[in-house]
């Protein structure tokens, strides 16, 4: 369960092998959404809306270093880290 990134108290993480479509995972305190890279399209579960907005401001933001680490974790390579969100 690789850490790509973390910023205001929200972990993000990609797995191995995982299923497509592309996606990552949030977890903050006992919340935890997984959102697809390419849309922003919540996938499952739910995070406070405020953070919802900080995780699409940092998706749309790192998009393409966000599907590099994706592509990493698939070859069970360890992903690159990704910038937090400032």
């Amino acid at each position: 369960m690789p850490v790509i990134s973390a910023f205001f108290g929200i972990i993000i993480r990609i797995y191995h092998s995982d299923h497509n479509p592309p996606h990552f995972h949030a977890q903050y305190g006992e919340h935890e959404v997984i959102i697809e890279i390419k849309s922003g399209r919540v996938l499952n579960g739910k995070i406070p809306l405020r953070l919802q907005y900080f995780l699409e401001l940092w998706r749309r933001k790192y998009t393409g270093e966000i599907l590099e680490a994706w592509d990493c974790a698939q070859q069970f390579k360890v992903p690159n880290k990704v910038k937090p969100l400032e």
